[in-house]
């Protein structure tokens, strides 16, 4: 882990007045601590702060969650994916601005084929988060194969949109379990692109790659380390700094103050809890 004195503050939002303490197990109920899920929704809900009118692509229950939650509070021009043909309405106390009534707090509001969603990414109006099967420092993702791609031990899904999503569009990712089997040194197979390759394209394509943060259920990282290295932004409540290092399979730029992952307000756990998801399918996510 190396320190870097002047490292940005993390999420800017003031926490709320609840325990540190984040209950990693079992559906929330009203009134008690924020759990480990929840706090991992509104930390994705953060990496869309300040997007606007732009289309929010999650992959993911969590991701999704947060991008929803973003939504019904601090961005309400974006635009939410169900990751098919549909983009969701805000809708607060079960019911649309139009007055349509949702189930658990989905509303549609509008078709979008995919041949649209192809042209907003080419436009730059879209902020996906994606999984990784395996990151580097510079952010370069696989989610194709393990192990030599001529001969690979695992074919994984393959390299799907990532190489276009990266160097069109703003990108972040979820990774629901740190460690060192997803946090490598060199990827086995390049899917997305990392800042150090972009870079080697030249500024067509540098000029229009950005990487926004990495939510895992450890912590919170961007890439404002040196030459657009991973950096440590903030850690979940519980979780040191050396239990990140441990996690990770390279050196992990970090604060001399790691601060916390901001905890949910009383009002986005309401939203959590008893609108966007009542069943509790955050916390499975992270089983």
């Amino acid at each position: 882990m190396t320190a870097e004195p002047n490292a940005t503050p993390a999420d800017a939002a003031p926490p709320a007045a609840t325990p540190a303490a984040a209950p990693r197990g079992g559906a929330a109920t009203r009134g008690g601590p924020a759990t480990l899920a929840e706090i991992c929704v509104v930390a994705c809900a953060e990496a869309w702060r300040g997007d606007g009118a732009i289309l929010a692509s999650p992959m993911g229950v969590i991701p999704m969650l947060g991008a929803r939650l973003a939504q019904l509070t601090f961005e309400p021009g974006l635009l939410v994916t169900d990751g098919e043909a549909t983009v969701l309405a805000p809708v607060v106390d079960g019911t649309a601005a139009d007055g349509s009534a949702g189930h658990h707090g989905r509303v549609i509001e509008g078709w979008i084929p995919f041949r649209d969603v192809f042209t907003l990414l080419a436009a730059g109006k879209r902020h996906i988060m994606m999984g990784a099967s395996q990151l580097d420092q510079f952010g370069n993702q696989n989610i194709s194969c393990i192990g030599d791609w001529a001969r690979p031990k695992a074919q994984l899904i393959g390299v799907r949109g990532a190489p276009g999503n990266t160097v069109n569009h703003p990108v972040s990712y979820w990774v629901p379990k740190h460690s060192r089997r997803v946090f490598v040194e060199h990827v086995d197979m390049v899917s997305g692109v990392g800042y150090n390759r972009a870079a080697s394209l030249g500024p067509q394509i540098a000029g229009f790659h950005e990487l926004r943060q990495v939510v895992t259920n450890l912590a919170v990282l961007d890439f404002g380390g040196h030459e657009h290295a991973m950096r440590l932004r903030s850690a979940h409540p519980g979780v040191s700094v050396s239990d990140i290092a441990d996690a990770t399979g390279f050196v992990l730029a970090a604060p001399l103050d790691v601060p916390q992952t901001r905890l949910p307000t009383d009002a986005e756990l309401a939203l959590i809890r008893e609108q966007l998801d009542p069943d509790g399918l955050r916390d499975r996510e992270l089983a």
